[in-house]
């Protein structure tokens, strides 16, 4: 239930306001007061009557209209929101808040309150995956905002992919699971590191492995519902940044090092990625050709990640590292704990049919420094991602005890 809370939702001017309504109605079915602001062009899609009726409270749709209380409007909802939803949530909308454009209620809004602020997205399939829409969403991301992505299907205008506003019931599911999940990580800063690396080898080759980053994303994920401040540092994947998080993309193994060690203030470091452990000594500028005959790399090691950090590990801070093995699981995990100044390992065999890379579900063991360890049954990698959070706020709150 939403019972106290105030949720301010920001409704833009695309077919699927209509579906805003349904959102509004299940808010307040959960029991939240709920404030709705309409740009001009939603009105042309619904009335606001609809959203007074459902809301129960009066619809802001212009900037200078006459003011219904002595507040400033828009400050007043800005300090009163506990969390702010827009849906749908536009291209334009969102070019418009990325670049500080505060020129209608809702934008002006935006820009003052110092709640968490959710995107619903909905738009165009092309528009969507425009280089500008992308850019402002990473932008948005890394200053904060949440977005909630939009599902596939056949749009509006009759073109079928990326773009449909998601399932107002997922919404609302969303919002419902960030106001009331304790929060046992709050104040904390985890770094979360997901994905393969590439090495190149010429302009098209690159030496890299079949990590998909999904243990990572669902790691960083659960982190973010606990309440954290995560920074995802991502090798090249075809997922997209879980909601919350402050996302840095990285393609070599150098280029993760150098991240991971811009954030290695933080509280907790997850190592879920699969860099690469061998990059060419030299890249050459120009395509190889078959032509040339056989082929010999010399190779070199990337910088260890782990081991630097296990080094350089500060008091207090917890460092969980992974171990993907096809043999000895056991025994090559307990060294590299060991080895690397680690409080935990997560290992597995990715040999093992339901453990490998790419797949949704993975079978895991924890081991910890004090010797003890947990097994982890077949089961999808989100679910074990909240086990092993469960194990970190346990292990990191008894460490805090007994300091």
């Amino acid at each position: 239930m939403l019972s106290g809370k105030n949720i301010v939702v920001g409704v833009t001017g695309g077919i699927a306001a209509y579906k805003a309504a349904d959102v509004v109605s299940r808010l307040k079915k959960l029991d939240a007061n709920v404030y709705v602001i309409m740009t001009k062009h939603a009105t042309e899609f619904i009335q606001p009557l609809t959203f007074q009726s459902l809301s129960q409270n009066y619809v802001v749709t212009e900037m200078f209209e006459d003011p219904k209380t002595w507040d400033v409007e828009h400050i007043s909802l800005a300090k009163r929101a506990d969390l702010f939803l827009i849906v749908p949530a536009t291209a334009n909308i969102i070019g418009k808040v990325a670049n500080g454009i505060a020129d209608d209620m809702l934008t002006t809004t935006v820009m003052a309150t110092e709640a968490p602020v959710f995107f619903a997205l909905a738009m165009n399939t092309k528009m969507y995956q425009n280089k500008i829409t992308q850019s402002n969403f990473d932008r948005l991301m890394q200053f904060g905002y949440h977005m909630i992505w939009p599902d596939s299907g056949r749009l509006a205008c009759g073109d079928v992919g990326a773009g449909k506003l998601a399932a107002p019931e997922s919404i609302v599911e969303i919002v419902e699971d960030y106001l009331n999940r304790p929060k046992r990580l709050s104040g904390k800063k985890v770094v979360v590191t997901a994905g393969p690396t590439r090495e190149a080898v010429d302009p098209v080759r690159f030496i890299s492995n079949r990590s998909s980053g999904k243990m990572g994303y669902a790691i960083a994920e659960a982190a973010v519902k606990e309440g954290a401040t995560v920074v995802l540092i991502s090798g090249p994947t075809r997922l997209n940044p879980p909601i919350g998080v402050d996302f840095t993309g990285v393609t070599t193994t150098e280029e993760m090092y150098e991240a991971v060690f811009k954030n290695a203030d933080a509280d907790i470091i997850i190592k879920a990625a699969a860099p690469s452990d061998y990059r060419p000594v030299e890249v050459a500028s120009e395509k190889i050709k078959k032509e040339s005959g056989q082929l010999a790399l010399a190779l070199e090691k990337t910088p260890d990640i782990l081991k630097a950090l296990g080094l350089n590990k500060r008091s207090g801070q917890f460092l969980v590292g992974f171990a993907a093995e096809t043999q000895n699981v056991e025994t090559y995990a307990l060294k590299k704990l060991k080895e690397k100044n680690l409080d935990m390992i997560v290992a597995n065999n990715v040999a093992q049919q339901g453990a490998g890379f790419d797949g949704d579900t993975n079978i895991v063991t924890i081991y910890e420094r004090d010797g003890s360890s947990e097994s982890l049954g077949q089961m999808e990698k989100s679910k074990i991602a909240e086990a092993l959070m469960d194990r970190i706020i346990l292990r990191t709150q008894s460490d805090a005890k007994n300091e």
